[in-house]
């Protein structure tokens, strides 16, 4: 799948390069995922996703290839906080317990993708990325009381060394936009063994998704915004 993307987009901006004159140019901006969930498929407990909310600026930078006024490519690199929240419950001794957890990775990420619209205004735009988690933490809470049991790990054995991912947005004029991602790497490595010897992640899969609100990812601020600036460089950007 992934060759098929990107072979894609190297088909689209060899085209698009034949007919247009390319610009080159940086952008970026902070990205916050306001809602974060996981699709979870638990084959020992019986649970729930609870909507993460997490406002914490993830920062994210982009290359930006621009075949005209309407096709553009791009690249770069983020950090990101991802994770998501579950809630089970566990029976014993006549008593049931409520378990929540909290799960959160820092990922470095690498995006490539495409956007088509007004490339100084309106446009839509997908890709791929691949994350590199690099900090790993866990909570829990047991009816509702915080434990001490608290999990902060860099490079962790407990999840993949990478994840594969796949999003789609919208930008709207000045930067602004909302983007819709998808995981399509498992949050956890199932494999994992604590020194216990247990398997804490066996039979718990779970796929993380999110919407996040995104400002300037792709404004070339200068350039397209700035009517002083145009008219000093003497350059025509759209």
């Amino acid at each position: 799948m992934k060759k098929i993307f990107l072979t894609i987009i190297i088909i689209a901006g060899i085209t698009f390069q034949a007919r247009s004159q390319v610009k080159f140019y940086g952008s970026g901006g902070p990205e916050i995922i306001a809602f974060s969930f996981a699709q979870i498929d638990d084959q020992v407990r019986s649970g729930s996703n609870i909507m993460r909310f997490a406002p914490v600026f993830n920062f994210q930078f982009n290359g930006n290839v621009d075949f005209g006024k309407h096709f553009g490519l791009y690249f770069g690199g983020a950090i990101r906080n991802v994770g998501f929240i579950y809630e089970y419950s566990e029976s014993g001794d006549e008593l049931t317990t409520t378990v929540k957890k909290k799960y959160r990775n820092y990922n470095f990420g690498i995006p490539v993708g495409f956007k088509v619209g007004l490339m100084n205004s309106w446009l839509l735009y997908g890709g791929y990325e691949i994350e590199f988690p690099f900090q790993y933490k866990e909570k829990t809470f047991i009816n509702g009381a915080k434990q001490d049991s608290k999990v902060s790990v860099w490079f962790s054995g407990r999840v993949p060394a990478y994840y594969n991912s796949v999003s789609v947005g919208i930008q709207f004029p000045y930067g602004f936009g909302l983007k819709f991602k998808y995981y399509l790497s498992e949050f956890f490595n199932q494999n994992y063994r604590a020194n216990d010897g247990s398997h804490p992640y066996m039979d718990l899969k779970s796929n993380v998704w999110y919407i996040s609100l995104n400002f300037g990812i792709f404004r070339n601020t200068r350039a397209y915004y700035d009517q002083k600036f145009r008219e000093k460089e003497k350059k025509n950007y759209y």
